[in-house]
């Protein structure tokens, strides 16, 4: 005797969100902005390319640099100074900072837009950039700010620095003894060598980083994961809406049909026989006595199909015979794959015993 002190609420279990979502879900989704990426990934691997750049480019770099400030503040200006003159200067100088920073933003761009295609892909949501009254809703800007995403992302922050603390402090012991002998270097090796500790520096810390940006990754894409899951009901809605789509229907249909009018053309050469009536019906018979009990219709069409079944018969040599009636009931009355019915066989008979003799086989 079963217990029903505790009924089981099916339709509850039907609404859990516990099925994986389907692919017109995730297109759906997406077209809404909702994807899934780490900000953290594509800001570490940009980071440790501009401190590659500077590990590689970077004396070239400070030499632009001292050559660009030498010639500022040697320029001879004893001519006196005007409004020209500092106007020809300041626009001598921001074509040189321009040229000199050109490349770490053409760096910086290229990695930035490289990570994010291959996170997101190519993604225009014009949407989004659209002004929204809800945005401002304080209560859900409260929500956002006290959610478990925030925590995370407290927590995510707490450890970022916790590891850039760790990095920072291992290089730093790690070269304490030329660290010590700053004093007694003369100034541009001072320099040099701090310049080198900083980049080595940076260079790890963006190691770090990256590494722990792939966690935030598989974090970011298990908590996508979730949010876009469906309950079995939602894939039955989801089932039903495409289904009754009109236009969908429309368009499988034709894809079908398509598919279907494809298939048959390309069974054309293989006919006997193609029986017309001249500009409206073609039916395409082949017979293999080996094989079948009577010939059977591998094609037909009419109007613009019956004469794109004439064009494929006479490129490949096949028989074109014109017997209206016969065309006409053939067309009507068979299907494609159907054999020829006892009442057409005297008819059909005939019209291939003249292809046969035509071709020489008889």
């Amino acid at each position: 005797m079963s217990d029903l002190r505790y009924p089981v609420n099916l339709q509850y279990f039907a609404g859990e969100k516990t099925e994986k979502a389907t692919p017109h879900k995730r297109e759906e989704s997406r077209k809404k902005g909702q994807i899934f990426k780490s900000v953290d990934l594509s800001t570490a691997i940009s980071m440790l390319a501009f401190f590659i750049y500077f590990r590689i480019a970077g004396g070239k770099f400070v030499e632009q640099l001292a050559q660009m400030m030498g010639i500022f503040f040697n320029r001879d200006l004893s001519m006196g100074v005007t409004e020209n003159t500092i106007h020809r200067l300041f626009s001598e100088l921001s074509m040189q900072v321009l040229q000199l920073l050109l490349p770490i933003l053409i760096v910086a761009l290229v990695i930035g837009v490289a990570t994010q295609i291959v996170q997101v892909g190519i993604l225009f949501l014009p949407d989004q950039l659209m002004f929204k009254p809800e945005r401002l809703d304080p209560l859900k800007g409260l929500k956002r700010i006290y959610s478990l995403r925030a925590i995370v992302e407290f927590l995510k922050s707490i450890l970022k620095i916790v590891f850039i603390g760790i990095v920072a402090f291992a290089i730093l012991w790690m070269n304490r003894q030329s660290i010590t002998q700053l004093a007694s270097q003369p100034l541009t090796e001072s320099v040099r060598t701090i310049a080198t500790i900083v980049l080595n520096m940076g260079i790890a810390v963006a190691v770090s980083l990256i590494a722990l940006s792939l966690l935030d990754y598989l974090y970011q894409k298990y908590d996508y994961e979730k949010n876009i899951r469906m309950s079995k009901q939602d894939i039955k809605d989801e089932f039903k809406s495409i289904e009754g789509n009109p236009q969908i229907k429309s368009k499988i249909k034709e894809r079908q049909r398509q598919m279907a009018l494809r298939r048959m053309m390309q069974e054309v050469p293989k006919a006997d026989v193609i029986i017309t009536n001249p500009t409206h019906f073609a039916v395409a018979l082949t017979y293999d006595a080996e094989k079948m009990g009577s010939p059977q219709v591998i094609a037909k069409g009419a109007d613009l199909i019956a004469l794109r079944i004439k064009e494929i018969a006479r490129a490949n040599q096949i028989v074109i015979v014109e017997k209206k009636p016969l065309a006409r009931a053939l067309f009507h009355q068979l299907e494609i794959g159907d054999t020829i019915p006892e009442e057409f066989f005297k008819a059909v008979a005939e019209i291939l015993a003249y292809v046969y003799r035509l071709k020489g086989k008889v």
